[in-house]
């Protein structure tokens, strides 16, 4: 398996971005608009992009303030089984992101548009903490 890995940095506490990260509220401010669920062990996320796709996810392991994994258990593409894996940690003042995306065998236009997307909705994630603007889907500021 092929992962995709990113790095970020967040001028914002671990406290700020876990639940950024975990909370369904703040999910729709920075990711997808619509976000149904309770973030606990083994509870099923919807994510809703509208007029796009939707996506279930399971909690496999939460941390408080220090990581959140979910893997994909219903897609209308071929995800399932797909792991996304956030870990925080405090660096230099900033809470930093190590974000893992876990499930292709290839590096194929598929890896290649999720690296994408991963990449923008990380930036997103990072302007909400620091703004509390972020570009989720469907949402105004969406860039499409």
């Amino acid at each position: 398996m092929i992962p995709i890995k990113l790095l970020m940095h967040i001028n914002s506490s671990k406290e700020k971005v876990f639940k950024a990260l975990t909370n369904s509220n703040e999910l729709s401010k920075w990711y997808t608009t619509v976000v149904k669920g309770e973030f606990k062990l083994n509870e099923i996320i919807n994510f809703e992009f509208v007029n796009f796709a939707e996506f279930k996810f399971k909690v496999t392991a939460i941390t408080q303030n220090e990581s959140v994994h979910l893997e994909v258990v219903e897609s209308e593409f071929d995800n399932v089984g797909h792991i996304m894996k956030y870990e925080l940690d405090e660096n230099d003042g900033k809470t930093r992101v190590r974000y893992t995306y876990e499930g292709f065998a290839e590096m194929d236009d598929s890896y290649a548009n999720m690296n994408y997307s991963s990449a923008k909705y990380l930036e997103s994630l990072r302007q909400y903490c620091q703004t509390g603007n972020g570009e989720a889907f469907g949402s105004p500021s969406y860039r499409v």
